[in-house]
């Protein structure tokens, strides 16, 4: 069984930064891509930002293109997401997902984490 464990989120002001972080712990996950998503009260979980296995290979949201940086810790069974500048539409609960194939679907990825809540006050 795989788990992912989001932590980082919590409320920062319009302009602030957060760092989010995703452990992944129990089976072994080979060549897997890390994905983040969010989704506000309301509306659709969305793509945000997604990194292959090796970190060379990086997506981003339009919408966060320029703001935002994934990275990943393969030592560490780690992935991050720097949020800089910070807007209220970025208040969303975010996502970490893992899975086998590279790209913005929510179906290629297969094993998310629960969550964690960013709020973004302007």
């Amino acid at each position: 069984q795989v788990q992912l464990r989001e932590s980082g989120g919590g409320l920062v002001q319009a302009g602030g930064s957060l760092r989010l972080s995703c452990v992944i712990s129990g089976r072994t996950l080979r060549s897997y891509s890390m994905g983040w998503f969010r989704q506000a009260p309301g509306n659709e979980r969305e793509f945000v930002a997604t990194i292959s296995f090796s970190g060379q290979a990086t997506l981003y949201a339009d919408s966060v293109k320029g703001r935002f940086t994934i990275s990943r810790d393969n030592a560490k069974n780690a992935g991050y997401l720097q949020m800089n500048s910070l807007k209220s539409d970025d208040t969303a609960v975010y996502y970490c997902a893992a899975g086998q194939s590279f790209g913005r679907l929510r179906h290629l990825y297969d094993y998310w984490g629960q969550g964690t809540q960013v709020t973004v006050s302007s």
